[in-house]
Protein backbone atom coordinates (compact mmCIF):
# COMPACT_ATOMS: atom_id res chain seq x y z
CA UNK A 1 0.00 0.00 0.00
CA UNK A 2 1.41 3.40 -1.01
CA UNK A 3 1.75 6.08 1.61
CA UNK A 4 1.92 9.82 1.17
CA UNK A 5 5.37 11.32 0.94
CA UNK A 6 6.49 13.66 3.70
CA UNK A 7 5.81 16.83 1.67
CA UNK A 8 2.36 15.46 0.69
CA UNK A 9 1.58 14.61 4.31
CA UNK A 10 2.67 18.07 5.45
CA UNK A 11 0.48 19.61 2.76
CA UNK A 12 -2.55 17.66 4.02
CA UNK A 13 -1.88 18.86 7.57
CA UNK A 14 -1.60 22.46 6.35
CA UNK A 15 -4.89 22.13 4.49
CA UNK A 16 -6.86 20.77 7.42
CA UNK A 17 -9.82 22.97 8.17
CA UNK A 18 -11.08 24.19 11.51
CA UNK A 19 -14.66 24.84 12.55
CA UNK A 20 -13.36 27.05 15.39
CA UNK A 21 -15.44 25.24 17.98
CA UNK A 22 -15.06 26.69 21.46
CA UNK A 23 -13.55 24.57 24.26
CA UNK A 24 -15.88 22.46 26.36
CA UNK A 25 -17.58 24.53 29.07
CA UNK A 26 -18.41 21.56 31.34
CA UNK A 27 -15.43 20.58 33.50
CA UNK A 28 -14.92 17.21 35.15
CA UNK A 29 -14.47 18.80 38.57
CA UNK A 30 -17.85 20.49 38.26
CA UNK A 31 -19.60 17.25 37.34
CA UNK A 32 -17.88 15.44 40.17
CA UNK A 33 -18.97 18.14 42.62
CA UNK A 34 -22.68 17.72 41.92
CA UNK A 35 -24.23 16.98 45.32
CA UNK A 36 -25.23 13.42 46.07
CA UNK A 37 -28.83 13.62 47.21
CA UNK A 38 -30.94 10.58 47.99
CA UNK A 39 -34.70 10.33 47.70
CA UNK A 40 -34.66 6.65 48.62
CA UNK A 41 -34.99 7.18 52.36
CA UNK A 42 -38.20 6.11 54.06
CA UNK A 43 -39.57 9.62 54.60
CA UNK A 44 -39.33 10.56 50.91
CA UNK A 45 -40.77 7.21 49.82
CA UNK A 46 -43.73 7.59 52.17
CA UNK A 47 -44.29 11.17 51.01
CA UNK A 48 -44.15 10.13 47.36
CA UNK A 49 -46.54 7.19 47.75
CA UNK A 50 -48.95 9.35 49.76
CA UNK A 51 -49.07 11.95 46.99
CA UNK A 52 -49.62 9.28 44.33
CA UNK A 53 -52.46 7.85 46.40
CA UNK A 54 -54.01 11.31 46.83
CA UNK A 55 -54.11 11.83 43.06
CA UNK A 56 -55.56 8.36 42.52
CA UNK A 57 -58.38 9.36 44.86
CA UNK A 58 -59.16 12.25 42.52
CA UNK A 59 -59.67 9.73 39.73
CA UNK A 60 -61.96 7.66 41.94
CA UNK A 61 -63.98 10.70 42.99
CA UNK A 62 -64.40 11.62 39.33
CA UNK A 63 -65.66 8.14 38.50
CA UNK A 64 -68.32 8.50 41.19
CA UNK A 65 -69.67 11.74 39.70
CA UNK A 66 -71.92 11.72 36.65
CA UNK A 67 -70.96 13.88 33.65
CA UNK A 68 -67.50 14.58 35.06
CA UNK A 69 -65.70 13.29 31.97
CA UNK A 70 -64.14 16.65 31.08
CA UNK A 71 -62.59 17.05 34.54
CA UNK A 72 -61.12 13.55 34.26
CA UNK A 73 -59.64 14.41 30.87
CA UNK A 74 -58.14 17.63 32.22
CA UNK A 75 -56.57 15.65 35.05
CA UNK A 76 -55.06 13.19 32.55
CA UNK A 77 -53.75 16.09 30.47
CA UNK A 78 -52.08 17.67 33.51
CA UNK A 79 -50.59 14.36 34.64
CA UNK A 80 -49.19 13.75 31.16
CA UNK A 81 -47.64 17.20 30.83
CA UNK A 82 -46.08 16.89 34.29
CA UNK A 83 -44.37 13.60 33.42
CA UNK A 84 -46.40 11.48 35.85
CA UNK A 85 -48.43 9.23 33.55
CA UNK A 86 -46.48 6.05 34.38
CA UNK A 87 -47.75 6.20 37.97
CA UNK A 88 -51.38 6.34 36.84
CA UNK A 89 -51.38 4.10 33.80
CA UNK A 90 -54.36 2.01 34.92
CA UNK A 91 -56.44 5.02 35.95
CA UNK A 92 -55.68 6.82 32.68
CA UNK A 93 -56.58 3.82 30.56
CA UNK A 94 -59.75 3.18 32.55
CA UNK A 95 -60.94 6.71 31.76
CA UNK A 96 -59.89 6.75 28.11
CA UNK A 97 -61.16 3.25 27.53
CA UNK A 98 -64.58 4.21 28.85
CA UNK A 99 -64.98 7.16 26.52
CA UNK A 100 -67.25 6.14 23.67
CA UNK A 101 -66.68 7.62 20.25
CA UNK A 102 -70.44 8.06 20.07
CA UNK A 103 -70.51 10.44 23.03
CA UNK A 104 -67.60 12.42 21.60
CA UNK A 105 -69.26 12.79 18.21
CA UNK A 106 -72.27 14.40 19.85
CA UNK A 107 -70.10 17.06 21.47
CA UNK A 108 -70.48 20.62 20.24
CA UNK A 109 -67.78 21.79 22.65
CA UNK A 110 -64.60 22.57 20.70
CA UNK A 111 -62.38 22.41 23.79
CA UNK A 112 -63.77 19.09 25.03
CA UNK A 113 -63.68 17.47 21.60
CA UNK A 114 -60.10 18.63 20.97
CA UNK A 115 -58.87 17.53 24.39
CA UNK A 116 -60.52 14.12 24.05
CA UNK A 117 -59.10 13.60 20.59
CA UNK A 118 -55.55 14.60 21.57
CA UNK A 119 -55.43 12.33 24.60
CA UNK A 120 -56.92 9.34 22.80
CA UNK A 121 -54.41 9.66 19.96
CA UNK A 122 -51.54 10.29 22.39
CA UNK A 123 -52.26 7.08 24.29
CA UNK A 124 -52.69 4.99 21.15
CA UNK A 125 -56.49 4.69 21.00
CA UNK A 126 -58.29 4.62 17.67
CA UNK A 127 -60.37 7.75 17.17
CA UNK A 128 -61.62 9.32 13.95
CA UNK A 129 -61.28 12.94 12.90
CA UNK A 130 -65.02 12.70 12.41
CA UNK A 131 -65.50 13.79 16.02
CA UNK A 132 -65.04 17.35 14.71
CA UNK A 133 -67.75 17.05 12.05
CA UNK A 134 -70.42 18.56 14.30
CA UNK A 135 -68.18 21.61 14.71
CA UNK A 136 -67.94 22.43 11.00
CA UNK A 137 -70.35 24.56 8.97
CA UNK A 138 -72.78 23.44 6.28
CA UNK A 139 -69.93 23.06 3.79
CA UNK A 140 -67.89 20.96 6.17
CA UNK A 141 -65.48 23.83 6.81
CA UNK A 142 -64.14 25.23 10.06
CA UNK A 143 -64.91 28.91 10.59
CA UNK A 144 -64.48 31.03 13.71
CA UNK A 145 -68.25 31.49 13.73
CA UNK A 146 -69.08 27.80 13.53
CA UNK A 147 -66.48 26.98 16.18
CA UNK A 148 -67.25 29.72 18.67
CA UNK A 149 -63.47 29.92 19.08
CA UNK A 150 -61.68 31.16 22.18
CA UNK A 151 -58.01 31.01 23.13
CA UNK A 152 -58.25 27.98 25.42
CA UNK A 153 -60.22 25.91 22.92
CA UNK A 154 -58.12 27.00 19.95
CA UNK A 155 -54.87 26.03 21.66
CA UNK A 156 -56.31 22.58 22.32
CA UNK A 157 -57.53 22.31 18.71
CA UNK A 158 -54.04 23.20 17.45
CA UNK A 159 -52.41 20.59 19.69
CA UNK A 160 -54.95 17.97 18.59
CA UNK A 161 -54.39 18.75 14.92
CA UNK A 162 -50.73 17.76 15.23
CA UNK A 163 -51.80 14.17 15.85
CA UNK A 164 -53.33 14.09 12.38
CA UNK A 165 -52.75 11.28 9.89
CA UNK A 166 -52.21 11.39 6.15
CA UNK A 167 -55.40 12.17 4.22
CA UNK A 168 -57.17 13.57 7.29
CA UNK A 169 -58.40 16.79 5.73
CA UNK A 170 -60.47 18.01 8.66
CA UNK A 171 -57.41 18.01 10.91
CA UNK A 172 -55.31 19.69 8.24
CA UNK A 173 -57.84 22.51 8.11
CA UNK A 174 -58.08 22.55 11.90
CA UNK A 175 -54.34 23.14 12.09
CA UNK A 176 -54.50 25.94 9.55
CA UNK A 177 -57.39 27.82 11.15
CA UNK A 178 -56.10 27.41 14.71
CA UNK A 179 -52.64 28.65 13.73
CA UNK A 180 -54.14 31.63 11.94
CA UNK A 181 -56.34 32.50 14.92
CA UNK A 182 -53.45 32.36 17.40
CA UNK A 183 -51.03 34.20 15.10
CA UNK A 184 -53.55 37.01 14.65
CA UNK A 185 -53.53 37.57 18.40
CA UNK A 186 -49.92 38.68 17.88
CA UNK A 187 -48.77 37.52 21.31
CA UNK A 188 -45.23 36.22 21.73
CA UNK A 189 -46.31 33.63 24.29
CA UNK A 190 -47.84 31.56 21.47
CA UNK A 191 -44.76 31.59 19.20
CA UNK A 192 -42.96 28.69 20.85
CA UNK A 193 -46.09 26.54 21.00
CA UNK A 194 -46.88 27.14 17.32
CA UNK A 195 -43.31 26.31 16.32
CA UNK A 196 -43.15 23.21 18.51
CA UNK A 197 -46.47 21.54 19.41
CA UNK A 198 -46.67 18.93 22.16
CA UNK A 199 -46.47 16.00 19.74
CA UNK A 200 -43.09 17.28 18.50
CA UNK A 201 -41.61 17.91 21.97
CA UNK A 202 -39.47 15.68 24.16
CA UNK A 203 -41.94 14.97 26.93
CA UNK A 204 -39.47 14.86 29.82
CA UNK A 205 -37.74 18.11 28.88
CA UNK A 206 -41.11 19.84 28.80
CA UNK A 207 -41.91 18.83 32.38
CA UNK A 208 -40.02 21.61 34.16
CA UNK A 209 -41.63 24.24 31.94
CA UNK A 210 -45.05 22.81 32.72
CA UNK A 211 -44.41 22.79 36.47
CA UNK A 212 -43.28 26.41 36.35
CA UNK A 213 -46.23 27.37 34.15
CA UNK A 214 -48.69 25.80 36.61
CA UNK A 215 -47.00 27.60 39.49
CA UNK A 216 -47.28 30.94 37.71
CA UNK A 217 -50.97 30.53 36.83
CA UNK A 218 -52.56 29.97 40.23
CA UNK A 219 -55.79 31.56 39.09
CA UNK A 220 -56.58 28.73 36.67
CA UNK A 221 -55.41 25.77 38.73
CA UNK A 222 -57.90 23.06 39.53
CA UNK A 223 -58.57 21.91 43.08
CA UNK A 224 -56.20 18.95 42.83
CA UNK A 225 -53.27 21.02 41.54
CA UNK A 226 -51.38 21.61 44.82
CA UNK A 227 -50.99 17.87 45.40
CA UNK A 228 -50.18 17.27 41.74
CA UNK A 229 -47.55 20.02 41.70
CA UNK A 230 -45.96 18.71 44.87
CA UNK A 231 -45.82 15.23 43.35
CA UNK A 232 -44.42 16.55 40.06
CA UNK A 233 -41.62 18.44 41.81
CA UNK A 234 -40.67 15.50 43.99
CA UNK A 235 -40.71 13.16 41.00
CA UNK A 236 -38.62 15.58 38.94
CA UNK A 237 -35.97 15.76 41.66
CA UNK A 238 -35.93 11.97 42.12
CA UNK A 239 -35.45 11.39 38.40
CA UNK A 240 -32.85 14.16 38.14
CA UNK A 241 -30.70 12.50 40.82
CA UNK A 242 -30.72 9.25 38.83
CA UNK A 243 -29.72 11.14 35.69
CA UNK A 244 -26.90 12.91 37.54
CA UNK A 245 -25.51 9.59 38.73
CA UNK A 246 -25.58 8.23 35.17
CA UNK A 247 -23.93 11.38 33.83
CA UNK A 248 -21.13 11.20 36.40
CA UNK A 249 -20.48 7.57 35.55
CA UNK A 250 -20.29 8.00 31.80
CA UNK A 251 -18.35 11.28 31.93
CA UNK A 252 -15.89 10.38 34.66
CA UNK A 253 -15.33 6.66 34.11
CA UNK A 254 -15.40 6.66 30.30
CA UNK A 255 -14.83 10.07 28.80
CA UNK A 256 -12.21 11.32 31.25
CA UNK A 257 -10.41 8.03 31.81
CA UNK A 258 -9.99 7.45 28.08
CA UNK A 259 -8.60 10.96 27.66
CA UNK A 260 -10.60 11.44 24.48
CA UNK A 261 -10.73 15.22 24.68
CA UNK A 262 -6.93 15.48 24.78
CA UNK A 263 -6.30 12.82 22.13
CA UNK A 264 -8.91 14.14 19.70
CA UNK A 265 -8.54 17.86 20.25
CA UNK A 266 -9.78 18.84 16.77
CA UNK A 267 -13.27 17.58 17.59
CA UNK A 268 -16.15 18.89 19.66
CA UNK A 269 -16.00 17.77 23.29
CA UNK A 270 -19.73 17.38 23.90
CA UNK A 271 -20.11 14.62 26.46
CA UNK A 272 -22.67 16.46 28.58
CA UNK A 273 -24.71 17.48 25.53
CA UNK A 274 -24.59 13.87 24.32
CA UNK A 275 -25.94 12.71 27.65
CA UNK A 276 -28.65 15.37 27.50
CA UNK A 277 -29.89 13.89 24.22
CA UNK A 278 -29.62 10.32 25.48
CA UNK A 279 -31.71 11.22 28.51
CA UNK A 280 -34.31 12.98 26.38
CA UNK A 281 -34.75 9.79 24.37
CA UNK A 282 -34.97 7.42 27.36
CA UNK A 283 -35.56 9.31 30.63
CA UNK A 284 -37.16 6.50 32.65
CA UNK A 285 -35.16 5.18 35.60
CA UNK A 286 -35.00 1.60 34.26
CA UNK A 287 -33.07 2.71 31.18
CA UNK A 288 -29.86 3.85 32.88
CA UNK A 289 -27.70 1.50 30.82
CA UNK A 290 -29.34 2.64 27.59
CA UNK A 291 -28.70 6.29 28.50
CA UNK A 292 -25.01 5.56 29.04
CA UNK A 293 -24.69 3.52 25.82
CA UNK A 294 -26.44 6.25 23.87
CA UNK A 295 -24.38 9.05 25.41
CA UNK A 296 -21.15 7.28 24.43
CA UNK A 297 -22.47 6.57 20.95
CA UNK A 298 -23.62 10.16 20.37
CA UNK A 299 -20.26 11.56 21.48
CA UNK A 300 -18.49 9.16 19.11
CA UNK A 301 -20.88 10.21 16.34
CA UNK A 302 -19.82 13.82 16.94
CA UNK A 303 -16.13 12.88 16.69
CA UNK A 304 -16.56 10.81 13.53
CA UNK A 305 -18.69 13.56 11.99
CA UNK A 306 -15.91 16.08 12.68
CA UNK A 307 -13.34 13.75 11.10
CA UNK A 308 -15.35 13.72 7.87
CA UNK A 309 -16.47 17.35 7.97
CA UNK A 310 -13.32 19.21 8.94
CA UNK A 311 -10.30 16.98 9.60
CA UNK A 312 -9.72 14.23 7.07
CA UNK A 313 -8.62 14.56 3.47
CA UNK A 314 -10.66 12.60 0.94
CA UNK A 315 -8.00 9.83 0.56
CA UNK A 316 -7.82 9.51 4.35
CA UNK A 317 -11.59 9.37 4.65
CA UNK A 318 -11.81 6.66 2.00
CA UNK A 319 -9.30 4.54 3.94
CA UNK A 320 -11.09 5.22 7.21
CA UNK A 321 -14.44 4.23 5.66
CA UNK A 322 -12.95 1.01 4.30
CA UNK A 323 -11.62 0.21 7.76
CA UNK A 324 -15.04 0.76 9.35
CA UNK A 325 -16.78 -1.24 6.62
CA UNK A 326 -14.44 -4.21 7.09
CA UNK A 327 -13.90 -3.45 10.79
CA UNK A 328 -10.22 -4.09 10.18
CA UNK A 329 -7.67 -2.33 12.37
CA UNK A 330 -4.87 -2.76 9.82
CA UNK A 331 -6.74 -0.49 7.42
CA UNK A 332 -6.17 2.55 9.65
CA UNK A 333 -2.54 1.95 10.66
CA UNK A 334 -1.18 4.44 8.12
CA UNK A 335 -3.71 7.15 8.92
CA UNK A 336 -3.05 10.08 11.28
CA UNK A 337 -2.79 9.10 14.93
CA UNK A 338 -6.05 10.77 15.91
CA UNK A 339 -7.97 8.72 13.32
CA UNK A 340 -6.29 5.55 14.60
CA UNK A 341 -7.25 6.56 18.14
CA UNK A 342 -10.83 7.20 17.07
CA UNK A 343 -11.09 3.77 15.45
CA UNK A 344 -9.63 2.08 18.52
CA UNK A 345 -12.06 3.81 20.90
CA UNK A 346 -14.95 3.12 18.54
CA UNK A 347 -14.02 -0.56 18.37
CA UNK A 348 -13.61 -0.92 22.14
CA UNK A 349 -16.82 0.94 22.94
CA UNK A 350 -18.93 -0.90 20.36
CA UNK A 351 -17.67 -4.25 21.63
CA UNK A 352 -18.40 -3.26 25.23
CA UNK A 353 -21.92 -2.09 24.39
CA UNK A 354 -22.72 -5.26 22.43
CA UNK A 355 -21.47 -7.39 25.33
CA UNK A 356 -23.49 -5.39 27.86
CA UNK A 357 -26.68 -5.64 25.80
CA UNK A 358 -26.59 -9.39 25.22
CA UNK A 359 -23.93 -11.36 27.00
CA UNK A 360 -22.61 -14.67 25.70
CA UNK A 361 -23.32 -16.04 22.25
CA UNK A 362 -25.94 -13.37 21.53
CA UNK A 363 -23.27 -10.67 21.68
CA UNK A 364 -22.07 -11.49 18.16
CA UNK A 365 -25.56 -10.97 16.76
CA UNK A 366 -25.80 -7.49 18.29
CA UNK A 367 -22.22 -6.59 17.35
CA UNK A 368 -22.97 -7.44 13.71
CA UNK A 369 -25.87 -4.97 13.66
CA UNK A 370 -23.94 -2.22 15.46
CA UNK A 371 -20.90 -2.48 13.19
CA UNK A 372 -22.99 -2.53 10.03
CA UNK A 373 -24.89 0.56 11.09
CA UNK A 374 -21.63 2.39 11.88
CA UNK A 375 -20.42 1.44 8.40
CA UNK A 376 -23.61 2.81 6.80
CA UNK A 377 -23.16 6.06 8.71
CA UNK A 378 -19.54 6.48 7.62
CA UNK A 379 -20.35 5.66 3.99
CA UNK A 380 -23.02 8.37 4.02
CA UNK A 381 -20.53 10.86 5.47
CA UNK A 382 -18.04 9.90 2.75
CA UNK A 383 -20.62 10.72 0.07
CA UNK A 384 -20.96 14.21 1.56
CA UNK A 385 -17.17 14.58 1.74
CA UNK A 386 -16.96 13.76 -1.98
CA UNK A 387 -19.59 16.36 -2.78
CA UNK A 388 -17.56 18.92 -0.85
CA UNK A 389 -14.28 17.96 -2.51
CA UNK A 390 -15.85 18.01 -5.98
CA UNK A 391 -17.67 21.26 -5.30
CA UNK A 392 -20.94 19.59 -6.33
CA UNK A 393 -24.41 20.41 -5.07
CA UNK A 394 -26.77 17.43 -5.37
CA UNK A 395 -30.51 17.64 -5.96
CA UNK A 396 -32.62 17.75 -2.83
CA UNK A 397 -33.84 14.20 -3.48
CA UNK A 398 -30.29 12.90 -3.88
CA UNK A 399 -29.20 14.78 -0.77
CA UNK A 400 -32.01 13.39 1.40
CA UNK A 401 -31.57 9.83 0.10
CA UNK A 402 -28.14 10.00 1.71
CA UNK A 403 -28.87 12.57 4.41
CA UNK A 404 -31.32 10.55 6.48
CA UNK A 405 -28.48 8.06 7.08
CA UNK A 406 -25.80 10.71 7.67
CA UNK A 407 -28.12 12.31 10.25
CA UNK A 408 -26.84 9.51 12.58
CA UNK A 409 -30.39 8.80 13.75
CA UNK A 410 -30.41 5.24 12.30
CA UNK A 411 -27.18 4.57 14.18
CA UNK A 412 -28.61 5.85 17.45
CA UNK A 413 -31.84 3.98 16.75
CA UNK A 414 -30.20 0.55 16.51
CA UNK A 415 -28.73 1.11 19.97
CA UNK A 416 -32.17 2.13 21.23
CA UNK A 417 -33.80 -0.93 19.70
CA UNK A 418 -31.45 -3.37 21.40
CA UNK A 419 -31.29 -1.24 24.54
CA UNK A 420 -35.02 -1.29 25.24
CA UNK A 421 -35.32 -4.94 24.22
CA UNK A 422 -32.67 -6.31 26.58
CA UNK A 423 -35.30 -8.34 28.40
CA UNK A 424 -36.67 -9.77 25.16
CA UNK A 425 -35.40 -12.66 23.07
CA UNK A 426 -33.27 -11.94 20.03
CA UNK A 427 -36.18 -12.93 17.83
CA UNK A 428 -38.44 -10.42 19.57
CA UNK A 429 -35.77 -7.73 19.30
CA UNK A 430 -35.48 -8.43 15.57
CA UNK A 431 -39.26 -8.17 15.19
CA UNK A 432 -39.17 -4.87 17.03
CA UNK A 433 -36.47 -3.70 14.63
CA UNK A 434 -38.65 -4.59 11.64
CA UNK A 435 -41.69 -2.85 13.16
CA UNK A 436 -39.58 0.27 13.68
CA UNK A 437 -38.05 0.55 10.20
CA UNK A 438 -40.53 3.09 8.84
CA UNK A 439 -40.46 5.14 12.03
CA UNK A 440 -36.65 5.17 11.94
CA UNK A 441 -36.64 6.50 8.37
CA UNK A 442 -39.07 9.36 9.00
CA UNK A 443 -37.53 10.23 12.37
CA UNK A 444 -34.09 10.28 10.74
CA UNK A 445 -35.36 12.54 7.98
CA UNK A 446 -36.72 14.97 10.57
CA UNK A 447 -33.37 14.98 12.41
CA UNK A 448 -31.56 15.72 9.15
CA UNK A 449 -33.92 18.55 8.18
CA UNK A 450 -33.91 20.11 11.67
CA UNK A 451 -30.12 19.84 11.77
CA UNK A 452 -29.87 21.64 8.45
CA UNK A 453 -32.24 24.37 9.60
CA UNK A 454 -30.12 24.99 12.67
CA UNK A 455 -26.62 24.70 11.21
CA UNK A 456 -26.79 25.62 7.52
CA UNK A 457 -25.90 29.30 7.96
CA UNK A 458 -22.71 28.53 9.91
CA UNK A 459 -21.80 25.66 7.58
CA UNK A 460 -22.30 27.85 4.51
CA UNK A 461 -20.02 30.49 6.04
CA UNK A 462 -17.35 27.80 6.59
CA UNK A 463 -17.78 26.46 3.07
CA UNK A 464 -18.94 23.02 4.25
CA UNK A 465 -20.80 20.46 2.17
CA UNK A 466 -24.26 21.62 1.01
CA UNK A 467 -27.34 21.30 3.22
CA UNK A 468 -30.92 20.54 2.21
CA UNK A 469 -31.64 24.26 2.29
CA UNK A 470 -28.85 25.12 -0.15
CA UNK A 471 -29.75 22.17 -2.38
CA UNK A 472 -33.33 23.39 -2.69
CA UNK A 473 -32.31 27.03 -3.15
CA UNK A 474 -30.18 26.11 -6.15
CA UNK A 475 -32.54 23.48 -7.56
CA UNK A 476 -35.69 25.62 -7.33
CA UNK A 477 -33.95 28.99 -7.72
CA UNK A 478 -35.54 30.39 -4.57
CA UNK A 479 -34.45 32.46 -1.58
CA UNK A 480 -33.17 31.12 1.71
CA UNK A 481 -36.51 32.04 3.30
CA UNK A 482 -38.51 30.12 0.69
CA UNK A 483 -36.20 27.13 0.99
CA UNK A 484 -36.63 27.07 4.77
CA UNK A 485 -40.41 27.18 4.37
CA UNK A 486 -40.18 24.18 2.03
CA UNK A 487 -38.05 22.29 4.55
CA UNK A 488 -40.60 23.05 7.27
CA UNK A 489 -43.31 21.61 5.02
CA UNK A 490 -41.25 18.43 4.59
CA UNK A 491 -40.87 18.16 8.36
CA UNK A 492 -44.64 18.49 8.87
CA UNK A 493 -45.26 15.84 6.19
CA UNK A 494 -42.80 13.49 7.88
CA UNK A 495 -44.73 13.87 11.13
CA UNK A 496 -47.91 12.89 9.30
CA UNK A 497 -46.10 9.74 8.15
CA UNK A 498 -45.01 8.98 11.72
CA UNK A 499 -48.50 9.54 13.12
CA UNK A 500 -50.01 7.33 10.43
CA UNK A 501 -47.58 4.50 11.15
CA UNK A 502 -48.15 4.79 14.89
CA UNK A 503 -51.88 4.37 14.32
CA UNK A 504 -51.25 0.88 12.90
CA UNK A 505 -49.31 -0.43 15.91
CA UNK A 506 -50.51 -2.36 18.93
CA UNK A 507 -50.25 -1.00 22.48
CA UNK A 508 -47.34 -3.38 23.09
CA UNK A 509 -45.47 -2.17 20.00
CA UNK A 510 -46.08 1.46 20.96
CA UNK A 511 -44.24 0.90 24.27
CA UNK A 512 -41.06 0.26 22.27
CA UNK A 513 -41.57 2.52 19.27
CA UNK A 514 -42.07 5.64 21.41
CA UNK A 515 -38.29 5.78 21.86
CA UNK A 516 -37.88 5.88 18.08
CA UNK A 517 -40.31 8.78 17.91
CA UNK A 518 -38.19 10.58 20.49
CA UNK A 519 -35.39 10.53 17.93
CA UNK A 520 -37.48 12.86 15.75
CA UNK A 521 -38.15 15.08 18.75
CA UNK A 522 -34.40 15.26 19.43
CA UNK A 523 -33.99 17.05 16.10
CA UNK A 524 -36.40 19.80 17.13
CA UNK A 525 -35.00 20.00 20.65
CA UNK A 526 -31.36 20.38 19.62
CA UNK A 527 -31.68 22.61 16.58
CA UNK A 528 -34.77 24.74 17.18
CA UNK A 529 -32.65 27.74 18.16
CA UNK A 530 -29.61 27.10 15.97
CA UNK A 531 -26.69 24.72 16.36
CA UNK A 532 -27.22 23.17 19.77
CA UNK A 533 -24.02 21.12 19.50
CA UNK A 534 -21.61 23.55 17.91
CA UNK A 535 -22.53 26.37 20.32
CA UNK A 536 -22.72 25.28 23.96
CA UNK A 537 -23.35 28.47 25.90
CA UNK A 538 -26.82 29.41 24.71
CA UNK A 539 -30.13 27.52 24.95
CA UNK A 540 -28.44 24.11 25.28
CA UNK A 541 -26.56 25.26 28.37
CA UNK A 542 -29.81 26.38 29.98
CA UNK A 543 -31.47 23.06 29.14
CA UNK A 544 -28.61 21.21 30.86
CA UNK A 545 -28.84 23.42 33.94
CA UNK A 546 -32.63 23.14 34.15
CA UNK A 547 -32.94 19.43 33.51
CA UNK A 548 -29.72 17.87 34.79
CA UNK A 549 -28.34 20.20 37.45
CA UNK A 550 -30.84 22.40 39.30
CA UNK A 551 -33.54 20.65 41.39
CA UNK A 552 -36.79 22.19 42.58
CA UNK A 553 -36.86 23.58 46.10
CA UNK A 554 -39.11 21.33 48.17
Amino acid sequence: METASVPEAEQIVDQRRSANYKPNIWKFNFLQSLPTVSYDDDSHKIQFLKLVDDVKKVFKEGNDVDDDELAQLELISSITKLGLSKYFDKEIRDVLGSISSCSIKKSDDLYAASLSFRLLRHYGYSVSEGIFMSLTDEEGKFTPGSLNMNVKATIELFEASNYGLEDEHILKEAKSISMQYLQNLNEKKFDNMLALPLQWRLEWYNVRRQIEAYENQNNILLSYSPKLLELAKLNFNRVQVIHQQDLKEVALSWWRDLGISSKLGFSRDRMVESFLLATGIAPDHQHGNLRKWLAKTIQLIVIVDDIYDIYGSLPELEKFTNAIERWNFKEVEELPECMVTCFRILDDTTNDIAHDIYKGTSCGFVLHYLRNTWADFCKALLVEARWYTEGRTPTLEEYLDNGWISSSAPLASIHIIFGVATNETLEEASQFFEASREIVYWASLIVRLCNDEGTSSAELARGDAPSSILCYMIEANVSDKSAREHIQTLIAEAWLKINTHLSTLSQEELKFVKYMVNMARIGHFMYQNGDGFGVQDRETKQEIISNLIEPFAI
